[in-house]
């Protein structure tokens, strides 16, 4: 079975490689050093900080793994060498709630670049989903978590 491809902007790529680098180098290390400090207290089954510890370690190696995972699957895509008119990954989106005329904007990215209180959400979301391939002017509707949304594109970048 093959793996689906992440799309990933170079950004996100490097923050990944940084990510990986510092669990290895800094999350790893320091967490050995806390296991091993631990052990030397005595008795480990009833030793808290070895248990917790340990309980570390494992959501150390579980983050490492997952990245890794996903370094191995990216594609990187820069969205700055797109010329054409539509919406699509890694685009600039301004938007208007038709009903509420509150302003929106987002940037479409990855699962792992997604972070909606910087303004990127993933193009995996509903919203994601329904702006590719729309173009400035179209009007979108879309099904959210808060309800059923108008949404009209009122520009679109990739710088």
């Amino acid at each position: 079975m093959e793996q689906r491809r992440e799309p990933i902007t170079p950004e996100g790529y490097e923050k990944l490689l940084k990510e990986i680098d510092r669990i290895k180098h800094v999350e790893r290390p320091a967490n050995i050093k806390a296991i091993e400090e631990a052990r030397s207290h005595g008795d480990l089954s009833e030793n808290a900080e070895y248990e917790a510890a340990k309980n570390e370690q494992a959501l150390i190696e579980s983050r490492l793994a997952r990245c890794e995972d996903l370094l191995a699957r990216a594609e990187v895509i820069d969205p700055q060498v797109y010329e054409g008119e539509d919406i699509v990954f890694g685009a600039y989106v301004q938007l208007v709630d038709m009903e509420s005329d509150e302003k929106l904007s987002y940037r479409l990215v990855g699962t792992y670049e997604a972070d909606i209180k910087s303004g990127s959400i993933s193009i995996e979301s509903p919203v994601g989903k329904a702006l590719v391939g729309r173009r400035v002017g179209d009007e979108v509707k879309v099904k959210t978590p808060k309800g059923a949304r108008e949404l009209a594109v009122v520009s679109i970048r990739y710088s």
